[in-house]
């Protein structure tokens, strides 16, 4: 528990009624999206505006007590576990749409707005905002900046780091700067609009966001190509890239993973499939029926079994919607799910999923593997128990060495999720010591006595490498 002076400073700010301490709240801003990390914090704000986050950190950064700035907690990296303790900041009543300008095509929110919500009331506008993560019923806007949340359009349209052109942050000294702003130029220093997406709370508190807006595609074309064969799926994505066609979404689920999915769905889906390509195509009519025909082309060519396109709009919703419950849907086969990232080059996609599988073999554990082809994003699954540490203890062993061959195939530890407290001991694997020594000096700048996101992105010491034995 907070000191009572502490306590009293900060219901000052906010009111008594947007500060708690009672078990329940406590209990319930413990653990976010990730599995099995929970840790409880001494207390739980609700700011109001700008001016609140500001005074609460003056009070914290004196007293030296940690922040952790949390939206809706739907990260899978254990990003918005308080594990320090301190003092968890709901940004949940900062969700206001501050200004929509049509005529530099941008929107100024609050980070506390729904995900969706916000895309709605954009598209009600006859506007579009791209970045689609598959939580975004319940995600944040804030959260995403956070993240740098990607989803299923990233290919075609890039993830959040694309969108966010002007922020209003808090430092860890209560300081209030803005970065950005409405401007498609602006080279005047360094980039800190950049730099603080993805910064995953660990430099500044997000109070506002300039989000960049663009005109919506005219039409859209859905469409699956089924396979018995992976390689074939793989030549696929990464000959449609060589004709110049980039998809607005290029999906891949595995064989264990359709599997899932149809039971949830109800899509009749084969189930002797080793892979399936979820395709969807946008932007100008006579494009879109073209590229469809290459595309339909390309996937017959590289001996899919089945090309089937979405008669309406209604049935390309349901295979879109089908592949976005894959998480939902593997979460029903076993008590804790446990869902990750890694990223290899397209050309590499085959090679990656046969790795995962190998590996999941290896060390006897369930697997399913589904992900943004186009972009290479997989996101392999483990379904698992909690309560079995031995099974437990196998997996993360697995999810190690899926890592460590993400990089040797030339990849990356996390494509979208966010390095966290989970990939904290394999950050070095990716940047080196020079670049971890980089980022310290970066957060020291920010936030010299570490009070936000304390625990997160660094690890006290990092993982050995794994030597993979492919024999």
């Amino acid at each position: 528990m907070l000191d009572n002076q502490v306590r009293q400073q900060l219901q000052a700010i906010v009111g008594e009624a947007f500060y708690k301490d009672d078990m329940e709240s406590l209990v319930t801003h413990s653990y976010d999206g990730t599995p099995m990390l929970q840790s409880l914090p001494d207390g739980v704000i609700y700011p109001k505006d700008t001016a609140q986050v500001s005074g609460i950190m003056k009070v914290l950064n004196e007293h030296r007590i940690p922040l952790i700035s949390r939206g809706s907690g739907t990260n899978l990296c254990g990003g918005t576990v308080p594990v320090q303790g301190g003092i968890v900041m709901v940004m949940h009543r900062m969700n206001a749409i501050l200004d929509i300008d049509l005529q530099n095509l941008t929107a100024t929110v609050q980070p506390g707005i729904i995900t969706k919500q916000f895309i709605e009331h954009i598209e009600g506008l006859g506007l579009f905002y791209p970045p689609d993560p598959s939580s975004m019923a319940i995600s944040t806007i804030g959260g995403n900046i956070a993240e740098c949340s990607g989803g299923l359009r990233g290919l075609k349209y890039g993830t959040t780091k694309d969108y966010v052109i002007g922020l209003e942050c808090v430092l860890a000294s209560g300081e209030i700067m803005r970065t950005g702003g409405k401007l498609m130029k602006d080279v005047a220093g360094y980039d800190l609009t950049k730099l603080l997406v993805g910064s995953e709370g660990t430099l500044a508190v997000i109070t506002e966001a300039t989000l960049k807006l663009i005109p919506p595609p005219k039409a859209k074309k859905t469409m699956l190509a089924m396979y018995k064969d992976l390689y074939g799926a793989a030549r696929t994505v990464s000959k449609i890239i060589e004709n110049r066609i980039i998809p607005a979404t290029l999906e891949f689920m595995d064989n264990p993973t359709i599997r899932v999915v149809d039971d949830f769905a109800n899509l009749g889906l084969p189930l002797d499939m080793a892979a399936i390509l979820l395709i969807e195509q946008d932007g100008e009519p006579e494009m879109v029926e073209r590229d469809i025909a290459l595309i339909s082309e390309i996937c017959r060519e590289e001996q899919a079994d089945e090309v089937s396109i979405a008669s309406t709009q209604e049935e390309a919703l349901k295979l879109l919607t089908a592949r976005r419950s894959a998480f939902t849907a593997l979460a029903r086969l076993r008590p804790t799910t446990i869902l990750e990232d890694a990223t290899v080059p397209r050309s590499k996609i085959a090679e990656m999923v046969l790795e995962i599988n190998r590996i999941a073999t290896k060390h006897d554990v369930q697997i399913c593997t589904f992900g943004h082809a186009g972009d290479g994003n997989l996101h392999p699954t483990a379904t698992t128990d909690a309560r079995d540490h031995d099974e437990v203890h196998r997996v993360e062993a697995a999810f190690e060495e899926i890592f460590e061959a993400a990089i040797q195939l030339g990849g990356t530890i996390t494509g979208e999720h966010g390095v966290g407290l989970v990939k904290a001991p394999f950050l070095e694997w990716k940047v080196g010591s020079s670049g971890i020594a980089m980022m310290k000096g970066i957060k020291d700048a920010f936030d010299p006595n570490h009070i936000l996101n304390p625990g997160k992105m660094f690890a006290k010491e990092s993982r050995r490498r794994v030597v993979i034995d492919r024999v």
